[in-house]
Order: C-alpha cells, then sequence, then structure tokens
C-alpha cells in the first residue's frame, strides 16, 4: 500500500495534480484485471477510459520491460541482458517487473494488465506473486469477437502517416478514397493490417490464450464481452460488470 510519504517523490509541478487524483479516487474500489482480446478488438480503445474511470494503472508489459531497462533497475538489468544475448525475459523476470510496479502510488487503486499473461504458467507466477500481497485478479475482462468481423474492421484500416489520422473503408471513410482530409496525402496501409498477417496474429493469439481463459474461468473470474458492439456499449457493458 502507498502512503503519504510517497507524495515526496512528486515533483512539486505535478504534486497538485496527483493530490487532486487522489481526492477523486479515494471512494473507488479497488480493481485489479486483465484485458484478454486479440488485435482489433477493441482493448486499445477502451483499457484508457477504464484506467481513468477506476484510477487504475496501465501495465504493458513491452513498455514496464523497455522502462525498467532504461531505468538500469536491478530486474532492468537483468533483462537487457537476456535481449542481448538474443534469449526471452524469464516469467520470473516480467513478474518481478510487474511486482515492481503495482506498488507506486499510481497503482494504488489496482491495475489493467494487458499482453499479459500469456500463458498458463504466466498466470500461476502471476498468481503466486499477488497472493504474496494478499490480493487477487478480481476480473479478466475478455474481448470475444468473431475472426471474421476482425478482418473486416483490421484490413479497412488505413492510415495518415505523418499525424496519425486512421480511416476505415467501411466505418470511417476519408471524404476522397484513399488520402487524408486535411492534408490530400495519400494514405498508407500498415504491413500488420492484411488478411494474411492478421490470420497467422489470430492462430497464434486463440492457442496461446484460450488456456489462459480456460485458467481464469475455472477461478469464476472471466467476463466476456460482446466485443463486436460499438464502443460506447462495449464501456457500458464494461460499467456493468465491474459496478457488480
Amino acid at each position: 500500500m502507498a502512503s503519504s510519504g510517497d507524495l515526496a517523490d512528486i515533483p512539486s509541478v505535478s504534486l497538485m495534480t496527483e493530490l487532486l487524483r487522489r481526492m477523486k479516487c479515494a471512494d473507488k474500489p479497488d480493481k485489479r484485471l486483465i484485458l484478454v482480446g486479440p488485435p482489433g478488438s477493441g482493448k486499445g480503445t477502451q483499457s484508457p477510459i477504464i484506467k481513468d474511470e477506476y484510477c487504475l494503472c496501465h501495465l504493458a508489459t513491452g513498455d514496464m520491460l523497455r522502462a525498467a531497462v532504461a531505468a538500469k533497475t536491478p530486474l532492468g538489468i537483468k533483462a537487457k541482458e537476456a535481449m542481448d544475448n538474443g534469449q526471452l525475459v524469464s516469467d520470473d523476470l516480467v513478474v518481478g517487473i510487474i511486482d515492481e510496479a503495482i506498488k507506486k502510488p499510481s497503482c494504488q487503486k489496482g491495475f489493467i494488465l494487458d499482453g499479459f499473461p500469456r500463458t498458463v504458467v504466466q498466470a500461476q507466477k502471476l498468481d503466486e506473486m499477488l497472493e504474496n500481497q494478499g490480493t487477487t485478479i478480481d476480473k479478466v475482462l475478455n474481448f470475444a469477437i468473431d475472426d471474421a468481423i476482425l478482418e473486416e474492421r483490421i484490413t479497412g484500416r488505413w492510415i495518415h502517416p505523418s499525424s496519425g489520422r486512421t480511416y476505415h473503408t467501411k466505418f470511417a471513410p476519408p471524404k476522397a478514397p484513399g488520402v487524408d482530409d486535411v492534408t490530400g496525402e495519400p494514405l498508407i496501409q500498415r504491413k500488420d493490417d492484411t488478411a494474411a498477417v492478421l490470420k497467422s496474429r489470430l492462430e497464434a493469439f486463440h492457442k496461446q490464450t484460450k488456456p489462459v481463459i480456460d485458467y481464469y474461468a475455472k477461478k469464476g473470474v472471466v467476463t466476456d464481452l460482446h466485443a463486436e458492439k460499438p464502443p460506447k456499449e462495449v464501456i457500458a457493458e464494461v460499467q456493468k460488470v465491474l459496478s457488480s
């Protein structure tokens, strides 16, 4: 649990923002969540909304690893050694980095884990670490969606590279086909946003993730969301699940 002493570590410019955040968050219930879903299922749209609504910290393991390496923490140094040697960072190291992260003041009310655990062994190690802290995962939000809908969502995505503006041939088309509304410059499609790449990513996702969902389902913490619905309906569903 974070103590008020942690405020000493915060630069004075951010102090007021942090105090206001803590006041707003004081009556929010603690939540420890895992978001699971294939590429294009809407996790990226929903996680910032959930994070702000429930005062949680968002833990994306890839970002956390990079941050630990950059900060040269003991675990970061070990992770860098593994990566420099072309090895995968061990599950124990990743769980250790999560363990460090959730002790920060911003994670006082809980966290959203995104992209982890990917295997049952990782899920078991995560549960073990949380058990040592006297907590558990409250909910696993499964962004369930049909592969065919994902293909339509993803292969229709086009991007204006310099601004990051995104379009969709069906759901949000540009005013003129293939060009950005603002600059008139050509739009591009990401290499990953093709049917062939998506198919292999989905196969890997289902193979890896189904056992993890089954593992948490046995604990009674999995909720399947109707991720094919519009974002506003999905967040309403999330809020209903998290208020129960």
